[in-house]
């Protein structure tokens, strides 16, 4: 990997890592997509560019992604105002190591039976690539630039920092 993709992909987990809960898109067999809110269980983006993710196995996202494996994950912190599209591909990993590594007691709330609950499927999404927004301006400088472009017509100059990751 060389230093600017080294870069990039410290940009993005430095956008992402204080985002615990990414909407989760798939497409259903109707053709439509669905999105739903799922926690990244990983502390930083893996070697091999994957976010991770337990569900339901009789949930919805599962069977979505036996029918396809393209999915989004978004990611927004207004407060930042600090927003990242990923797309990759995802599947399912039948890895009690990795599953026990990424176990947390939180996640307890949603399987009973702890990292052996038979529901519980763990999920990778392998980052094919991914956009990111971040604005540095402070939100008056925001706004002041906003009345600026409307009443001059000029466009708004501080639009903040946008870029591409592309991993695979």
């Amino acid at each position: 990997m060389s230093d600017h993709d080294a870069s990039q992909r410290e940009k993005l987990w430095d956008l992402i890592k204080d985002m615990r809960f990414g909407m989760f898109t798939t497409r259903h067999d109707n053709g439509h997509l669905h999105s739903r809110p799922m926690t990244t269980q990983n502390k930083a983006i893996d070697e091999d560019d994957s976010l991770w993710f337990f569900m339901s196995r009789a949930g919805d996202p599962v069977h979505d992604l036996e029918q396809s494996e393209e999915v989004n994950v978004t990611y927004a912190d207004p407060g930042k105002d600090a927003y990242v599209s990923v797309s990759g591909k995802a599947r399912l990993v039948e890895d009690m190591a990795v599953k026990r590594r990424l176990w947390s007691k939180l996640n307890e709330a949603y399987f009973k039976d702890g990292v052996d609950d038979p529901d519980c499927a763990l999920v990778r999404v392998r980052i094919s690539h991914a956009n990111y927004w971040d604005v540095k301006a402070s939100k008056l400088v925001q706004l002041w630039d906003m009345a600026r472009a409307a009443v001059t017509g000029e466009p708004v100059k501080h639009r903040g920092d946008h870029g591409e990751v592309r991993m695979h």
